[in-house]
This record gives C-alpha cells, structure tokens and sequence, in this order.
C-alpha cells in the first residue's frame, strides 16, 4: 500500500510589475512636480530673454540714424513714457520731479532724480541738450527698461 502522494511546495507567483509600490508613485510624483517646475522656469527665461531683446533691438532703432540732440531726447523719453504706460499706468500723468522720482521706482541712488536723467526736464531751458549727459541718459533709460524687463 501506498501513501498518498506528496506534493512538493508550492511558491506563490512572483509579484507583477502592476500596480507599483506607494514608494514608487510618490518618485513619480515628485519627477512630475520637478519636471513642471523645470519647464515654467525655462519658459520664464526664455519670455525674459525674448522681452530682452526685443527692447533693446527697438531702443536702438529709436536711436538709430543721424539725430538732433533735441530729437534724441525726445525719443528716449517718448520711450519711458511708453514703458510707464505699460508697466506704471499710475505714473502716466506725471510730470517735473514728480516723473523722475517715479522713474527712479526702487532704485536707492536716485539717478533720474539727482543724476543724468535731470536731463528730461532740465532740456527745455537748455539752449543745446547734449554731450555727455545725454550719453549718461541714453545707458539710464537702458538700464531703466531692461532691468524692468528681465523682472517681470
């Protein structure tokens, strides 16, 4: 007589790849959240970047050609009143030292106010606005729209 018959032991099935462990779903949330992070900061670069040059392409084509003094300065605060218009609505009426202190923003040395940029108003009593102080105008309105430019 004999025995029943013995099986050997049986193994469970190795475990499938479907559905991932807790662990492994947090990983991909956090490469997910890494990944759009990445991408909205690149994107930021790029539009600064992008409005970057394009100011300062149309800055030089505002400059461009053979211009008066008088013609220049005119152009280059035709420029920041345009800047404010898009970027200060509430500094649109503004005039005198009123404009220069608003065009100094947060900036602690105050150049348009007790530097080159007196040149705006101070123009008008000049007989002939120019030389180095509109040069030093000229790199101020620069550095006033692009670094407003490279914030935003």
């Amino acid at each position: 007589m004999s025995g029943p018959e013995l099986r050997d032991i049986h193994l469970p099935p190795d475990p499938g790849w479907w559905p991932p462990a807790p662990g492994w779903w947090l990983l991909a949330l956090l490469i997910a959240v890494a990944l759009v992070w990445l991408g909205l900061q690149l994107a930021r670069g790029w539009r600064k970047r992008r409005a970057s040059s394009r100011l300062r392409a149309e800055i030089d084509a505002a400059l461009a050609g053979d211009l008066t003094p008088a013609e220049r300065l005119a152009r280059l605060s035709g420029l920041l009143r345009r800047w404010a218009r898009q970027h200060r609505p509430e500094t649109v009426g503004l005039a005198g030292q009123a404009w220069l202190q608003a065009l100094d923003g947060d900036w602690q040395d105050a150049p348009f106010l007790n530097g080159p940029g007196r040149l705006l108003i101070e123009a008008a009593f000049q007989p002939q606005p120019g030389g180095e102080g509109l040069e030093a105008l000229e790199q101020l309105v620069r550095r006033r729209l692009l670094e407003d430019a490279t914030r935003a």
